[in-house]
């Protein structure tokens, strides 16, 4: 299972990399981000929550399914309880957070129709929600790849076997 939970947060630490491709512009710029700086954030969150349709839903079935596969690891018992709780702990802050916080915020600043204070605000707070969600999905990814070969928590009852001087 931390093959599908890997593949997962690596999806989305990819698609959190091409997002901050464009919130670093707002680097730097401490009062109000530069016009063409906003027109280019701005409309690149205009063409990923909008126009991308129907492939930005495969993010949200991805970070679906990267949630369900961990919470089938801490079901199943498979890794370290450690590995599987605080994937989920991680995960879960980072998608909730978008969910919650960074996909409206998303969609609001590719509209455009806020002042440029507020886009700028907006363009500052989808940085650094940016910022956690990669953090916090690296984490999983991590965890999520060194949790390959680690033993299961439950205990493996060994199979008797029979002494090779009883066959003969």
């Amino acid at each position: 299972m931390h093959t599908f939970a890997a593949a997962g947060a690596a999806f989305l630490v990819c698609v959190l990399w091409f997002d901050l491709m464009f919130d670093v512009q707002v680097r730097g710029h401490y009062g109000e981000v530069p016009a063409n700086a906003l027109a280019s954030i701005s409309g690149y969150y205009r063409r990923v929550t909008r126009e991308a349709w129907p492939m930005n839903r495969l993010i949200a079935v991805v970070m679906l399914l990267t949630i369900l596969v961990i919470i089938l690891e801490i079901i199943f018992g498979r890794y370290h309880w450690w590995i599987e709780w605080l994937s989920l702990i991680a995960a879960a802050s980072a998608i909730g957070l978008a969910r919650v916080r960074t996909i409206p915020n998303a969609s609001r600043l590719g509209k455009a129709s806020d002042s440029p204070e507020e886009q700028s605000r907006l363009a500052r707070r989808i940085y650094k929600d940016h910022i956690y969600c990669l953090a916090a999905m690296t984490l999983v990814l991590l965890l999520q790849l060194g949790a390959h070969g680690k033993r299961s928590r439950h205990k493996e009852v060994p199979v008797p076997t029979t002494p090779q001087s009883a066959v003969l």
